[in-house]
């Protein structure tokens, strides 16, 4: 297994920006798709994106689509979420996850990083 760490979250007004990071240990981090992932307060976690293990592919949950963006560094051990027109309905804690394949199932987890939306 891979072990997560994300960060980059923080609080932020309702139209801004934030990069979130999720950096992996292991040198097997290339061989994984990576997702993102959120849960509100009250909610179920829910699918944000993800990548496929060479970058070349990508999806979305329709609520962030145009507005997120996922990459990803394999020589850094890094991938990122780049929120832009944040709104007060993204607050969450953002997961980060490791899979097999870009549509899962994502087996490792991080600890989470909170994002607040002010309005």
């Amino acid at each position: 297994q891979v072990q997560l760490v994300e960060s980059g979250g923080g609080l932020v007004q309702a139209g801004g920006s934030l990069r979130l990071s999720c950096a992996a240990s292991g040198r097997t981090f290339s061989r994984y798709a990576m997702g993102w992932f959120r849960q509100a307060p009250g909610k179920e976690r829910e699918f944000v994106a993800a990548i496929s293990w060479s970058g070349g592919s990508t999806r979305y949950a329709d609520s962030v689509k145009g507005r997120f963006t996922i990459s990803r560094e394999n020589a850094k051990n890094t991938v990122y979420l780049q929120m832009n027109s944040l709104k007060p309905e993204d607050t969450a804690v953002y997961y980060c996850a490791a899979g097999v394949f870009i549509t899962g199932p994502f087996t490792s987890w991080g600890q989470g990083t909170q994002v607040t939306v002010s309005s």
